[in-house]
């Protein structure tokens, strides 16, 4: 076994009060690939900045091989002094990097490097940090919830990074399916300690599971440990006669283990407020577009969405999801079209950019709305701190101001809040950014039992598996042009469709080709003196025909196509209608480059 490039053991930290770290640990050898998991507030972001050296602890081991490169993964970049994204990138380089790096992963995180870094978003602003740590392949790199802000080409990209890089890498995430390409070790980071398991992220919650198990039964075989000696205490012959000091001594330390003891935090558990129920039809639109400048954003695109519902929309930063979503649910009118909202909605929304939040608002004031102590959940007048405690906060925070809160913190307080209002149309936009894995599993239980409808943008691969029953994605998935097409469930069924869909216009393909390639006119130079041979004078007055064949040919699938309705009732003709416009456009390229050519040879032979 290789040496530990870092190491740190026994560390503790608190900040008053119950401590935040006592006795956690962590060891990272060359090539070790960790994901550390654990509730919002666990400390896995301090534990974190213990490793990089930016916060230190009260007690504990600190090892850091001296030859070794360490990178953090900063969550507000300080880009003070910096005139350029692709300067403050390039700081990060070592003597002897590769400069080339950042351009590479710049332009894959999409950004130029020429960007003024005072007018960052924050996305753009955590993407610029990734390519400053990622550029140098240190020896250990520490990750911070990389995905954040990030759209699924990319995040995908990161993962072959990631997975592929030398580094030792140490990350933070709330995205299943990226821990569970990434990792090969899992470090559990609960009630202060820590624990390993040598795996990957995808044997994490059997086995934490266990380890609670096995917990809980310790204790009750502790209980009954302790019942025993209280019965030998009272009643035992021996003990009246004299007392046995060692074992009065050893009831008393199992005594105290026992009141010692901190169980597992317990599950978020809620409920989303009932409205009134809505009408069976909750949108329809019909060929509604929008177009900004001369870019499409939506082309002709048709949906009904009924009660019960649960859409997902994926799709590339700036292919026009949050425009889509916004002409859906009638925030913006479209360019053409019409768009439809039923009857009795009530809509309940969740920003992705936490816009709704008050850093200066104090907890049980931005839930109850500054209307007292109480809160109507349900119809039922609640506490605020006992409605506090299902969503995992303690009482004593009900005054503390929400800039305090970790960014999970924050997440769970926002679904809290839109959890109590009664809504029949759920609007979620990035639901799952920082929220910790068992708050993950509350809210996909949430969106699963809904009895109302919800549409949903994400980039959480699993989340959507778990939740959607339909995906509305960019027709062409690497350059949005506009286009959107409904699949039925989600996101792994989306990528079985057109891929199902791609090997049927494989196929019809060969076969046109296989059938053509003997008739096909060809542009070949005249053998007479200066005319056309007979096939290139037929091909060039007949393809004008053919061309507009062609075109009707596909202006028909794409109407047959816009019925959002079609992959449910029938996947076979999906996939062969898709397969033929494909091949229908294909063959319309082709006569367009065939007629040219030819119109082309024709004026230089009259001229």
């Amino acid at each position: 076994m290789a040496p530990p490039i870092l190491k740190l053991d026994d560390i503790f930290l608190s900040f008053g009060g119950a401590p935040l770290l006592a006795g956690a640990a962590l060891q990272v050898e060359p090539g070790d690939k960790i994901c550390l998991v654990g509730r919002n507030g666990s400390g896995k972001s301090t534990l974190l900045k213990i490793a990089a050296g930016m916060v230190e602890a009260q007690s504990g081991e600190v090892f850091r091989h001296p030859s070794s490169t360490v990178r953090y993964l900063e969550q507000a970049p300080d880009f003070a002094g910096y005139n350029t994204v692709q300067a403050y990138a390039e700081a990060g380089l070592g003597p002897g990097d590769d400069p080339y790096r950042v351009t590479y992963l710049l332009s894959h995180l999409g950004l130029t490097g020429e960007e003024d870094p005072k007018n960052l978003s924050g996305g753009e602003a955590r993407r610029a940090a990734l390519a400053r740590v990622l550029a140098p392949e240190p020896d250990i790199l520490l990750l911070d919830e990389p995905t954040n802000h990030l759209d699924l080409p990319t995040i995908e990209w990161l993962e072959g990074e990631l997975q592929k890089t030398r580094s030792a890498l140490v990350l933070i995430s709330h995205d299943r399916r990226f821990l569970e390409k990434v990792s090969t070790a899992t470090v559990w980071l609960d009630r202060g300690t820590s624990r390993r398991l040598d795996r990957g992220f995808a044997h994490f919650e059997a086995w934490r599971d266990q380890v609670l198990e096995a917990e809980e039964m310790e204790q009750h075989k502790l209980g009954k440990a302790i019942e025993r000696e209280e019965h030998w205490l009272r009643y035992g012959v021996t003990a009246r006669r004299k007392r046995n000091m060692r074992r009065l001594g050893e009831l008393q330390t199992m005594r105290a283990s026992y009141r010692g003891h901190k169980g597992p935090q317990g599950t978020v558990q809620a409920t989303v407020s009932d409205a009134q129920e809505s009408g069976k039809l909750v949108i329809e639109a019909d060929k509604i577009t929008k177009t900004y400048g001369e870019r499409p954003i939506v082309t002709p695109f048709s949906i009904r969405v009924h009660r019960g519902d649960c859409i997902g929309l994926v799709g590339p930063n700036g292919a026009g999801k949050t425009t889509l979503l916004k002409m859906l649910t009638g925030q913006l009118p479209p360019d053409t079209g019409i768009i439809k909202l039923g009857t009795n909605l009530e809509i309940a929304t969740l920003d992705q950019k936490r816009e709704d939040l008050n850093p200066e608002d104090t907890l049980a004031h931005y839930l109850t709305d500054g209307r007292g102590e109480n809160l109507l959940v349900n119809g039922e007048q609640r506490h605020v701190t006992g409605y506090m405690k299902e969503f995992l906060f303690q009482p004593e925070q009900a005054r503390t101001p929400i800039k305090n809160l970790s960014g999970g913190e924050r997440a769970r307080l926002m679904l809290a809040r839109m959890l109590a209002r009664p809504s029949n149309l759920l609007i979620l936009d990035e639901p799952t950014n920082d929220l910790d894995i068992e708050t993950l599993d509350l809210l996909q239980e949430v969106v699963a039992g809904f009895p109302g409808t919800v549409i949903l943008v994400s980039h959480d691969r699993d989340f959507l598996d778990r939740t959607v029953t339909s995906t509305i994605a960019p027709a062409v998935p690497d350059a949005p042009d506009g286009r959107w097409i409904e699949y039925a469930g989600g996101y792994s069924d989306m990528l079985a469709q057109r891929k199902g869909a791609a090997d049927e216009r494989k196929k019809a393909e060969k076969a046109e080709k296989a059938k053509a390639q003997d008739a096909a006119p060809t542009a070949e130079a005249p053998k007479g003196k200066g005319k056309l041979s007979f096939k290139q004078k037929f091909a060039l007055e007949n393809l004008p025909k053919e061309m507009a064949k062609a075109e009707a040919e596909i202006a028909k699938r794409e109407e047959k196509m816009a019925d959002p309705n079609l992959f449910s009732k029938d996947p076979t003709t999906f996939n062969r209608v898709a397969a033929e416009m494909e091949k229908f456009r294909d063959s319309l390229v082709k006569m367009e480059e065939e007629w040219l050519e030819l119109e082309m040879l024709r004026e230089e032979l009259e001229g």
